[in-house]
């Protein structure tokens, strides 16, 4: 879909800090986290929800989504993941998307208030991309397919 802001990502159309590019998904990190490290994960076609995900994509899709909630706090040092997806409410690029956030006890997140970071650099967001599709790959899930 042509105007859709994570299709224009999968496409490589729109830059994005890609953790992983895979025949089941797309993944990236949020350009306005909630902790550093947040991943947001995609599949390839334009799904705008997941009652809508075919169901022979679902379980690469989700195998992807497993694999980055170990990856992330593997490679960040976090202690888990809060793991998420919104389904037309507060859901801000109507394609299907999970969260992969990073949590550490006392991090401060609390229900679903989700304060917002940034990045200091594009190096820094490039390093913690990295580091997790690093990780990934360690986890026999392949970062590039």
């Amino acid at each position: 879909m042509a105007a859709c802001l994570f299709c224009g990502i999968v496409a490589g159309d729109v830059p994005a800090f890609r953790v992983a590019d895979h025949p089941s998904g797309v993944a990236f990190l949020d350009i306005r986290p909630v902790f550093k490290g947040h991943v947001l994960v995609v599949p390839r076609p334009h799904v705008p929800e997941l009652k809508d995900l075919d169901l022979d994509l679902l379980p690469g899709f989700f195998t992807l989504v497993r694999a980055l909630s170990a990856a992330v706090p593997a490679a960040l040092g976090a202690k888990g993941t809060f793991v998420a997806m919104n389904n037309v409410v507060s859901q801000s690029v109507p394609h299907l998307h999970a969260h992969v956030v990073p949590r550490t006890k006392g991090d401060g997140l609390r229900g679903f208030f989700w304060p917002r970071t940034k990045y200091d650099s594009d190096d820094e967001a490039s390093s913690f991309a990295e580091r997790i599709g690093k990780e990934l790959d360690a986890s026999g899930v392949t970062s590039t397919g």
